[in-house]
């Protein structure tokens, strides 16, 4: 290496170090602890904001299970692939409501008499639809980023109610029943967002 080119590295990581040297003091006193907030305030603030989450706010009843480890980490990987794709919080509750109604968020093989044609994985995609193969279906991230490149392409998904949104990407023949795992969708989403 020549040393002009070496003086050049060395000065450049020098100011990369001086540099970090002089954050470091104002990075320590912005994330000095707060005093006088409880715990539950500092949760809370960490959590997205609901109107974020339920723009329209619910329509209809609601409906609600409890998730076992299976179905919860299956909503986790819902929420990892929509940051992946870099789609906000609403994308997630759209994403989680969605397979709420279709497999209980349940990563769903053939279920032989019982299948809907071919539909496979958390959300029910058909490999015969073009969403991919059944290896791919039945891959939670692949199977929710596919979901999320149909979202996309609804023009205004965003200013949309959920159960309009999804029905758009899924064209169920029932396109209503998204509309009852909002609530549950977005606590959800509200719970495991940041962690």
């Amino acid at each position: 290496m020549n040393t002009m080119l070496r003086k050049s590295v060395l000065g450049i990581a020098g100011l990369a170090v001086a540099g970090g040297l002089a954050a470091g003091p104002l990075n320590h006193h912005e994330t000095a602890p707060v005093t006088g907030l409880s715990e539950a305030a500092v949760t809370q603030a960490d959590k997205p904001d609901t109107a974020k989450l339920i723009p329209h706010g619910v329509q209809g009843a609601q409906s609600k299970i409890d998730l076992n480890d299976e179905q919860t980490a299956n909503a986790k990987a819902i929420i990892a692939a929509t940051k992946k794709a870099g789609l906000p919080e609403r994308a997630a509750v759209v994403s989680i409501a969605t397979s709420l109604q279709e497999s209980k968020l349940e990563n769903l093989g053939h279920l032989g008499d019982a299948n809907d044609h071919d539909s496979l994985g958390l959300f029910q995609q058909r490999p015969s639809s073009g969403w991919g193969t059944p290896e791919q279906i039945t891959d939670p991230e692949y199977s929710t980023l596919a979901f999320l490149k149909g979202l996309k392409q609804v023009d205004g998904w965003q200013d949309m109610p959920l159960t309009e949104a999804a029905q758009t990407v899924q064209v169920s023949a029932y396109p209503d029943a998204y509309a009852q795992w909002e609530q549950q969708a977005a606590d959800i989403v509200a719970h495991n967002w940041n962690s």
